[in-house]
């Protein structure tokens, strides 16, 4: 198991702290964000695994931002895709995992094994230490808006039998393919939902899961999130709680 330097722990609390109220009033300002669910977190430990749905650039903020501040689970740390991965992404390779990616929270996965624990052994050493971590089962951007449910990746599912720890399924919806005109002219309507807490007993149980074990129970986690993506769409605004 690689383990993660001391410094690359702290940072991402002083980071997203810092960062916190300036973000908030930005989604909530030019994004209307609106949040659901915050209750499912309210008898959690500290550090869980939130799983998301990943609509854009903007995602890894969000979700945080969304959270109280100060929240026992902040700050978030991230599972990312290697640096090499950006190589050929013009601006982006200058920042994406690099540096600031870490002194923010996201780590990437280590490329060329078929084996969870050592592709995601640095994610194990943070959240044994009980950070919380979000990470995108999916792999990339959706390419429709949809959830991808069937494109989901196993590490999710072996992080949550590994630590114990729960999954919090999130859906982030209206910010798919959203531009800066939409957000000077405050035309979209962002929310975020928390779903309940998943365990992985859940997600094994006595079922014969058909397949690579991790990468089915990863679709059971995606289907929580499509899920709640169709339970947004009939909440009544009365149902919404405001960012404020």
């Amino acid at each position: 198991m690689r383990s993660t330097n001391p410094i690359f722990l702290k940072s991402p609390l002083i980071l997203q702290t810092a960062i916190w109220p300036a973000t908030r009033f930005f989604f909530w300002f030019f994004m209307h964000l609106k949040v659901v669910g915050l209750e499912n977190l309210k008898d959690l430990p500290k550090g869980v695994i939130f799983a998301s749905n990943h609509t854009g650039e903007l995602d890894p903020i969000i979700v945080p931002a969304s959270l109280p501040f100060l929240s026992r689970f902040s700050p978030t740390f991230y599972v990312s895709r290697p640096r090499e991965f950006y190589n050929n992404s013009g601006w982006r390779q200058i920042f994406y995992g690099g540096l600031f990616f870490k002194l923010w929270g996201s780590h990437s996965a280590i490329s060329g094994y078929k084996d969870y624990g050592v592709s995601l052994s640095n994610h194990i050493h943070i959240i044994q230490r009980r950070h919380s971590l979000i990470i995108y089962p999916e792999g990339l951007t959706t390419k429709t808006g949809e959830v991808m449910v069937d494109e989901a990746h196993g590490g999710v599912a072996f992080l949550a039998e590994k630590t114990g720890l729960p999954i919090v399924p999130v859906y982030i919806g209206g910010h798919y393919k959203i531009t800066l005109k939409d957000y000077l002219l405050r035309r979209r309507h962002v929310s975020i939902v928390f779903g309940r807490p998943i365990y992985s007993k859940e997600l094994f149980g006595n079922e014969i899961l058909v397949g690579n074990r991790y990468k089915s129970a990863a679709r059971k986690v995606l289907g929580e999130v499509a899920a709640l993506g169709k339970k947004l769409k009939n909440l009544s605004e009365s149902e919404y709680k405001t960012v404020s």
